[in-house]
């Protein structure tokens, strides 16, 4: 009994197939398109001052999208080159050799790197490849390539970027190491240039977080020319601050005032944590820095009669917390919190939540590379960046 196009199963097979049709045409007048461009004539042009080469047929070629594998006609053609010498022309846009997108290349490590062989590698992406071989060697040149970008871009060059922000946070995922699950500090730095950009700068692991490790991540961004940023972002972390403050004497230090408060909630008994966050936001959010100001006398004053414990950890802090007043008003927001980074490290759960642990220290840095060198990450520009000066300092504070 023949089935139908009503079907369910036929219906989705025949979506499937229509839309890899559409992206084998797509892609086909792409490179069609690029070809031309090189040759400076059409398919079907005269001979002309422009043309710089010919057509000579097509070849076939399998490509893996996020659709799944699509046959194309790649055409073929030799071109000349600035020597006057014929050679056969090469597409950019899918490179020799290239069997796959990189959208698929990077499914193909994220689901490796969490832990993953490569025969279960190819079970868990079979509609991606359908059929398309994926051998251990084929993974491991993955990884390979991975490997050398992560290395190459953890010693880029800073100085262009011109970093006026840093914003700095340990990030703690869970790893097997030996035959125990653990969690290890992941050192992450991101960076606001003078464009209002926000650039990751550097991934490192640590043994703890502490003095000695951020001191080396610090230094590690001086070899790399970062400059003297005028302002650094962070937790309660005092290794990190110490490390900051040993490493360029002056800067600007702002405590992260979320985390001031989950420390404070911390302390308060349970009946008076809605009224003490209530009071808190009223203090940090205030309009104006002399709004500001006033809120944070009352605050101490109100607090230091409710709970001792909530007024001690309050004024541990101090200037620190409120070192955002003394920059544009428009840049507040941004340079409140270490929001920026929670939410990278939230997109990283994200897509790790299924695994109890990842398979070892390396794979952490390559999945976070990798997340970002693809574009998944997406860090929109820092609000009120029109108003950043190249190498000016703020305003004292009052």
């Amino acid at each position: 009994m023949e089935m139908d196009n009503k079907s369910p199963g036929r219906g989705k097979g025949l979506l499937e197939e229509l839309l890899r049709e559409r992206v084998r045409g797509i892609i086909e007048i792409i490179v069609e398109e690029e070809l031309a461009a090189a040759l400076g004539a059409a398919s079907s042009a005269r001979v002309g001052a422009q043309r710089s080469g010919y057509r000579h047929g097509h070849r076939a070629r399998t490509l893996s999208t996020s659709l799944g594998a699509t046959s194309i006609a790649l055409p073929r053609a030799r071109i000349a080159d600035e020597d006057g010498q014929r050679r056969e022309w090469r597409s950019q846009i899918i490179p020799r050799y290239q069997r796959r997108t990189e959208r698929v290349d990077e499914a193909i490590l994220g689901v490796y790197l969490s832990g993953t062989n490569s025969r279960r590698v190819r079970g868990a992406l079979a509609p991606l490849l359908r059929g398309t071989p994926l051998s251990k060697d084929a993974v491991s040149r993955l990884v390979g390539r991975l490997r050398e970008d992560f290395a190459a871009w953890s010693q880029r060059d800073l100085h262009e970027l011109q970093v006026r922000y840093l914003f700095l946070d340990g990030w703690y995922p869970r790893v097997r190491i030996g035959k125990k699950r653990v969690r290890v500090p992941v050192l992450v730095t991101l960076g606001v240039c003078a464009d209002g950009r926000r650039v990751i700068l550097d991934l490192r692991l640590a043994g703890v977080e502490s003095e000695r490790s951020w001191l080396d991540a610090v230094q590690a961004l001086v070899e790399r020319r970062l400059g003297s940023p005028l302002l650094a972002v962070i937790d309660g972390n005092p290794g990190l601050a110490a490390a900051l403050e040993r490493q360029w004497p002056g800067i600007a230090l702002q405590r992260c005032t979320n985390h001031k408060l989950w420390n404070l909630l911390a302390k308060a008994p349970a009946h008076l944590r809605e009224e003490l966050a209530e009071d808190y936001r009223r203090m940090i959010y205030a309009d104006s820095r002399e709004a500001v100001e006033q809120a944070r006398r009352g605050f101490a004053r109100k607090w230091k009669l409710r709970c001792q414990a909530v007024y001690h950890s309050f004024e541990e802090a101090g200037d620190q917390l409120f070192t955002f007043t003394t920059f544009p008003a428009l840049q507040w927001k941004a340079l409140r919190t270490t929001n920026v980074l929670e939410r990278i490290n939230e997109e990283f759960r994200r897509r790790t939540k299924t695994q109890a642990s990842l398979p070892n220290e390396e794979a952490v840095l390559l999945l976070l590379f990798g997340l970002l060198r693809s574009g998944q990450i997406k860090l929109r520009r820092l609000v009120g960046w029109h108003e950043l000066k190249s190498g000016s300092k703020p305003a004292e504070a009052a």
